[in-house]
């Protein structure tokens, strides 16, 4: 009996050891604004800061992380991993110092090659994945041509169904831009382009000479190759200061985007005009001057359109989106999570609204078909993720969320431009989906926590292995 005791004692131990190790971390880092909260069934934690503006986060073939510093280069960051959320930089180095990129980044199918872009154009190196180097000399200009002000960044996409094909998208030169309005402009536009020819010595593709995915798109920062259909995906930051009929519309109009781009290699639903520079998308009806038969999601011409563009040929003319956001919520990335279940969208947040929006990560279910299942109409096909508590604390006091990538545990990871920092996300339970209202399980603590309550720890391998053990030996009493 005493044997038995002993036993019972010696595993007790073992479990709060291993219990009390898995709640503890060494990355002690915390927010040094209001702690963001995370959904029921989520948890998060800060992984790293410092950073000048990260903006587009890759993972490279051995793990590594590279996030692109607006206005100064692309950083390799190598991480411990102790599990769950709990992940320190084991290093840090600089991959390439250019003041020039700022946004862009995309590795090749096989990780030996880095994409990145500035303004102007879209550049390819060499990379090393193991040595964590990147080949200077191997520089190749790939598309250039692309210079305007206002919206700068040129997002990138390499079609992992067509991996020698490259996705840019480029905004518009001013809010409202009416060289948009002209598709040679090449402003507001996505296009692709066949890199496999391109060698050292040769002469970079121009912007326009590429296969027009779609155009009237005023700035598509995010985009996205459905990973079981193909479908091109993008999502929109439609215009500010709108008015309609003489009346100000701005705070909840026009509706930000979900638009779709057909499949690489089909001209189905591809080459389309998405309306802007004079056609937007309908958000909220309320107040909405001469709203007729148009409801969310529908598009509505611009006041001091041409004569010839109506509320009518907006909505024949041109495509519509799939779904409408929140006027000002600032989409900048979208990424699909492994069984095209669902998409993640990081909302940058606004700045044109007396009530500020966005500023929060939010996904949208998708169905088997590679469609959203809300319909078009739909002002409830977001759910909340990880959000700040309290918006009126922004912009100044919160995490604006702008990269995402996917690690190979299948964890969500996002980069925050304005505070510095990068976070892991990581959901708890599989079966959650988040809470439309942002929920208030997971970690909501300024460092994060690798548990979201006492009825995680059980749900550690560690734990039920020895629990199991214990059971069969018949000596773990419920």
């Amino acid at each position: 009996m005493t044997g038995l005791l002993s036993l019972i004692v010696a595993l007790s131990s073992l479990l709060s050891g291993i219990a009390s190790a898995q709640q503890s971390c060494s990355n002690n880092l915390s927010v040094t604004y209001p702690a963001p909260v995370a959904a029921s069934g989520w948890q998060f934690r800060l992984v790293a800061n410092g950073f000048t503006r990260p903006r587009g986060i890759a993972f490279d073939s051995d793990g590594g992380l590279l996030v692109v510093e607006s206005g100064a280069g692309v950083t390799h960051l190598t991480l411990d991993d102790e599990g769950g959320t709990c992940l320190t930089v084991k290093s840090k180095k600089r991959l390439i110092a250019d003041e020039n990129l700022n946004h862009g980044l995309a590795l090749s199918g096989d990780g030996k090659t880095i994409y990145v872009s500035s303004p102007e154009s879209v550049f390819s190196f060499a990379y090393d994945s193991q040595a964590v180097s990147v080949d200077l000399s191997s520089n190749l200009t790939l598309v250039t041509n692309m210079s305007n002000s206002d919206h700068t960044t040129r997002t990138l996409l390499i079609s992992k169904k067509q991996p020698d094909t490259l996705l840019v998208s480029r905004g518009s030169n001013s809010n409202q831009d009416s060289d948009a309005a002209n598709i040679n402009s090449g402003h507001s536009q996505i296009r692709s382009y066949n890199i496999s020819r391109i060698s050292k010595g040769d002469s970079p593709l121009d912007f326009l000479d590429g296969h027009v995915l779609g155009w009237g798109l005023r700035n598509s920062v995010g985009v996205v190759e459905h990973p079981s259909t193909g479908g091109i995906w993008s999502v929109e930051n439609s215009v500010d200061q709108l008015q309609r009929q003489g009346k100000d519309l701005h705070q909840n109009n026009p509706g930000e985007e979900l638009n779709y781009h057909g499949v690489l290699g089909s001209n189905d639903h591809q080459g389309g005009n998405y309306g802007y520079p004079y056609c937007y998308t309908v958000w909220s009806t309320s107040g909405f001057p001469d709203l007729g038969d148009l409801e969310v999601g529908d598009q509505f011409a611009l006041d001091g359109a041409p004569s010839n563009v109506t509320d009518s040929s907006c909505n024949t003319d041109h495509v519509d989106p799939r779904l409408a956001f929140q006027a000002h919520s600032a989409p900048l990335d979208i990424k699909f999570n492994s069984n095209a279940s669902e998409a993640f969208i990081t909302f940058h947040g606004s700045w044109n609204r007396n009530d500020p929006t966005g500023y929060r990560i939010v996904s949208i279910a998708f169905d088997s078909n590679g469609q959203p299942t809300a319909l078009q109409n739909s002002t409830d096909a977001v759910t909340d993720i990880i959000t700040n508590a309290n918006l009126t604390n922004c912009p100044d006091k919160c995490f604006r969320p702008v990269g995402l990538a996917w690690d190979s545990a299948g964890r969500l990871w996002f980069s925050s431009d304005a505070t510095g920092e990068v976070f892991v996300l990581e959901r708890t339970n599989s079966s959650s989906n988040g809470t439309s209202s942002g929920g208030s399980g997971g970690s909501s603590g300024g460092g994060g926590s690798d548990n979201a309550g006492s009825s995680l720890i059980l749900e550690k391998p560690g734990v039920l292995a020895v629990a199991q053990a214990a059971a069969v030996a018949g000596l773990l009493l419920v």
